[in-house]
């Protein structure tokens, strides 16, 4: 933790829907939700597939590098359309759970938001 300079002597923990097997539903109900491992997976992430027989949901807890290396790696991919496939990232409690509100297509609240990701955090280029 000295390294990393962060969360030192805090412990960090949240918690998100989680559901592993790509699901119709989209897994945003009570029985779905973990606690994460505390100052390890300090971020939610929800992949959102469209498949010929609809949309899949796969949600999971998980650490901010791999999840934001993961975003952008698939952002070319996010299109919307059949076999479109969208990772996005976000770091408050139960946040990959359901939509709110109907956005736009292509408006996914947190994408790849300044807001949410650490601003000293490394990226192959």
């Amino acid at each position: 933790f000295e390294r990393c300079g962060h969360f030192r002597g805090v412990a960090l923990q949240i918690q998100c829907y989680q559901c592993e097997e790509i699901r119709q539903d989209d897994c945003s109900s009570p029985e779905f939700i973990v606690n994460c491992t505390v100052n390890v997976q300090d971020m939610c992430q929800k992949e959102v597939l469209v498949m010929e027989d609809g949309i899949h949901y796969r949600k999971s807890c998980a650490s901010s590098g791999a999840c934001l290396i993961a975003s952008s790696g698939y952002q070319q991919f996010c299109t919307g359309k059949l076999n479109s496939v969208c990772i996005t990232c976000c770091s408050t409690p139960l946040c990959n759970g359901p939509r709110l509100k109907r956005q736009p297509p292509g408006s996914e609240p947190y994408t790849h938001s300044p807001l949410n990701s650490p601003s000293a955090l490394p990226l192959p280029l």
